[in-house]
């Protein structure tokens, strides 16, 4: 147990007196194990003003960032009027070499500690994400406890039009022509509770409509309980298929070990596991996952963390555990997209080294994240610092797949999203697939291609549609955007 039995970002608090300045010892980390020393020259009082928090941040950044030469010292905290911009100017050459995407940024303690310790978020409870050529909006899932999941918003929906109310309607083709994407999310507003909208519909039999959704706090269940968990029968054959929305939320634990106690007693050992739109999260829950998987290989190294040359002294080794509901998985395929990063990269590539050729990523090529943050409070402030402290490799040393698995893993099985298709369903097209490596091993498969073309389901191309969708995405994500790409 350590860094890297806890998360993908650690909570690690920094305890800040609250007028008189001085540090204060950080708060134990999930899991027991002691966070780092507090970052060095706090500010000197709390009264949250932008010079204060930027001296937060750099003092961390200086003791802690990954990228020690990759920080532009040359910066100067007086040229912004936001924390977001100097963060980003600060780190920007680690941004340049695709070392740093973004990962390094301030979020809010209380609303990410709801959203791990419980799912809670504000939304509609769905996934958007727009046809990169074609311009148009779609469900790529609907969570059942959300909003809008009862108005009959589910996968495949399109969403023709948004406004705030029946009158004041806006096309989705005229939002993208104005602002392109940042427009649709600007249309959908704010994540608050309450909030109403208006949407015209287009559901997948072709049937158009008009629904008002408003916004409401709801808990993200990590693994649906229509489609989450199935046993497949392929030609007699059992598989298990499991769909993780997200590492972040605690209850996932409970989740994975409901699943894999089931896999277990149906004897299944080949398994399909979909991170198509997993962001990521706790990277306990992601070594949990591997456990599950892996009953013949406790003891053995499931990952390696290392930090900084400086911070060497917290470098560790996780190895994976015993767990009562393990099966041992003799073939996997997981199923990824670009909305695949972190701990669901993390886990895929824990594997490559104990499966080999029995082991295949499905679909198309993922996010390209092998790094995690650590995350420091500044609590009076209700800012959490998350910065980039560590990388991760697998126990054959690798860990550099910044441009995605699909250039470490030792099959690739190109394949389309087809969300006209439940997931879930073994028709569905990465599904289908994964079916296919399972039975007929790597020569059944086309390669998923370095530059990053994907594959177009017959529905997709009737509709006129490229295969191309990237997550709808704000300039300035909620914590559960972050972790759960696409979702409002």
């Amino acid at each position: 147990m350590g860094v890297a039995r806890n998360s993908i970002a650690i909570a690690m608090s920094l305890a800040l007196i609250a007028c008189g300045g001085g540090g204060g010892s950080g708060a134990p980390a999930t899991g027991g194990v002691s966070p780092p020393p507090p970052a060095p020259n706090p500010p000197p009082t709390t009264t949250c003003s932008l010079s204060e928090r930027q001296d937060f941040v750099k003092a961390v950044l200086d003791e802690w960032y990954l990228f020690p030469d990759l920080i532009d010292n040359t910066v100067r905290k007086s040229d912004f009027t936001t924390i977001d911009g100097y963060i980003d100017a600060l780190i920007s050459p680690a941004r340049a070499q695709s070392r740093d995407r973004f990962f390094t940024y301030m979020t809010s303690i209380a609303e990410e500690n709801a959203l791990i310790n419980s799912g809670a978020s504000a939304g509609f409870g769905i996934r958007l994400a727009y046809d990169t050529s074609a311009n148009r909006v779609f469900v790529m899932e609907a969570f059942e406890s959300g909003p809008a999941f009862p108005q009959g918003i589910d996968r495949g929906t399109e969403i023709l039009a948004v406004g705030d109310s029946p009158n004041a309607m806006q096309t989705v083709a005229s939002l993208m022509s104005a602002g392109g994407p940042q427009a649709v999310v600007n249309a959908l507003g704010p994540s608050t509770a309450g909030l109403q909208r208006t949407f015209r519909i287009r559901a997948l039999g072709g049937a158009e409509q008009q629904v008002t959704v408003a916004k409401a706090d709801f808990s993200l269940d990590p693994v649906s309980d229509r489609y989450g968990v199935r046993i497949l029968d392929d030609g007699g054959k059992k598989v298990g298929y499991i769909n993780l929305r997200t590492f972040i939320v605690d209850s996932a634990e409970q989740d994975l070990r409901a699943a894999f106690d089931r896999f277990r007693q149906e004897g299944v050992t080949e398994l399909i596991v979909d991170l198509r739109y997993n962001g990521g999260g706790l990277v306990r829950i992601g070594e949990l996952l591997g456990d599950l998987m892996a009953a013949n290989r406790a003891g053995q190294v499931f990952s390696r963390t290392t930090l900084r040359p400086s911070k060497a002294s917290e470098n560790e080794t996780d190895l994976f555990g015993s767990q009562a509901q393990a099966i041992t998985a003799t073939k996997i395929a997981f199923i990824g997209t670009g909305s695949s990063a972190s701990a669901s990269e993390l886990v895929a590539n824990a594997m490559i080294p104990y499966l080999g050729n029995n082991l295949a990523l499905v679909g198309s090529d993922t996010f390209g994240k092998p790094v995690g943050q650590f995350a420091f409070d500044l609590a009076a402030c209700d800012d959490r610092l998350r910065v980039v402290a560590f990388r991760t490799e697998n126990a054959s040393g690798q860990g550099d797949y910044y441009t995605g698995l699909a250039s470490v893993f030792p099959n690739t099985c190109r394949a389309a999203d087809d969300i006209f298709t439940p997931l879930g369903d073994p028709r569905e097209a990465s599904i289908a697939q994964a079916l296919a490596f399972l039975r007929g091993g790597g020569a059944v498969c086309s390669p998923i291609s370095a530059n990053g073309d994907t594959a177009i389901a017959s529905a997709e191309r009737q509709r006129g549609l490229s295969g191309r969708r990237e997550a709808l995405t704000p300039a300035k994500p909620t914590p559960a955007q972050r972790e759960v790409p696409g979702f409002f």
